[in-house]
């Protein structure tokens, strides 16, 4: 008579055989929680946050896979079907990918380099769901399923690092760029095949060759939990209110005698205290960096301004305020040019401009 343990595997490729069934519902769910736990968390953070640990749950039950093979790996059908389990870790990927992506795709500043990492997940989402390229990738090039795994495992960490355990985006940065070549280690090891002393020191280098690498990058890397609502310039401000006041056009006579305001309602989870820098910038050479301080949790952006005083003598040409998390991660720019012809100068007047980038997830992230 089978013991029960001897059932279990014969059981769980029914199962497998039974899922497959309806695999073409998996990526429809997994787009749809995706973006559902987006507003949801906007909505209700606690909430929120438990979907993020259920979410990395999952990749734990994921892992004990191996434990199970290894624990049964004397007996008849002793590991789970290979396909059972490629089925699974596809489950878990689209559902990770399509909860990271709207966050990534909200905070990304478009015109940068930003737009390669959060490229990247986009394709990785449409290989998750295209059944011959995953099990391709499976199946043929371990190595890289394991690095597309370890890409997963690095997204959600930037996303669940403040959601979850409430770390500002540069230690949650840190926290995925180590975490990152542990779980690649199989696809170290795949590519190194470590059987000497040598080559287990070439491994462990490249280990942190890749996690100094993921760190040194950042700039490539939106903050996946910060944006900027709305933005204005503006000749003062009224402290009280937090609101831009006044107009003015930008000559350089007018900010050289009333300086100018540059205001940033930036969006933060509940509960997050994040260190940010309003960088200014002339000509592409920073002339100014002031620290600001932002809480999370309120619906329409942490309200935070700096004010530049002193333009010197050489004010015309091309200005820009960079907002940067303390880590170097941009979050936006205010771009502006100074024009001593008043008939061509911009004017300024306050009025909060919307930063570009995926506005239906803006705009319904308000609704």
């Amino acid at each position: 008579m089978n013991s029960v343990s001897d059932l279990v595997p014969a059981r769980l490729e029914r199962l497998y055989h039974w899922l497959r069934r309806y695999y073409w519902l998996w990526p429809l769910i997994s787009f749809g929680s995706g973006i559902f736990s987006f507003f949801l968390i906007s909505r209700q953070q606690s909430l929120g946050v438990w979907l993020a640990l259920a979410l990395m749950l999952t990749w734990l039950l994921l892992s004990l896979e191996s434990l199970w093979s290894w624990w049964h790996r004397h007996r008849e059908h002793s590991s789970l079907p290979r396909l059972l389990a490629t089925f699974c870790a596809q489950l878990t990927h689209q559902e990770t990918l399509f909860f990271c992506l709207p966050f990534f795709l909200i905070t990304t500043v478009w015109d940068s380099g930003q737009a390669i990492f959060t490229g990247l997940l986009v394709i990785c989402a449409i290989i998750s769901i295209v059944d011959p390229l995953y099990f391709g990738i499976a199946e043929k090039r371990r190595w890289l399923y394991f690095s597309y795994h370890a890409l997963c495992v690095f997204a959600v960490l930037l996303v669940v690092g403040p959601l979850l355990l409430r770390l500002s985006t540069g230690t949650s940065l840190l926290m995925a760029a180590i975490a990152f070549p542990l779980v690649a280690l199989p696809s170290l090891i795949s590519i190194l095949r470590p059987d000497r002393a040598l080559r287990w020191v070439a491994l462990v280098i490249l280990a942190v060759g890749i996690s100094g690498g993921a760190w040194a990058l950042r700039t490539f890397i939106p903050p996946a939990t910060l944006w900027i609502d709305a933005s204005a310039l503006s000749p003062s401000f009224d402290a009280a209110a937090r609101e831009p006041r006044g107009s003015m056009m930008l000559t350089s006579d007018n900010l050289r005698a009333r300086g100018l305001y540059a205001f940033t309602a930036v969006h933060a989870p509940l509960g997050l205290n994040e260190h940010i820098r309003h960088v200014w910038r002339h000509e592409g050479n920073v002339v100014d960096e002031i620290d600001l301080t932002i809480q999370g949790g309120r619906d329409q952006g942490y309200r935070a301004w700096s004010r530049k005083q002193h333009f010197g003598t050489d004010v015309e040409g091309d200005w820009q305020v960079d907002v940067v998390t303390d880590a170097g991660q941009r979050l936006g720019v205010i771009r502006f040019e100074v024009i001593d012809d008043v008939d061509q100068a911009r004017k300024v007047d306050g009025h909060l401009e919307r930063t570009p980038g995926i506005g239906w997830l803006r705009r319904h992230q308000k609704d």
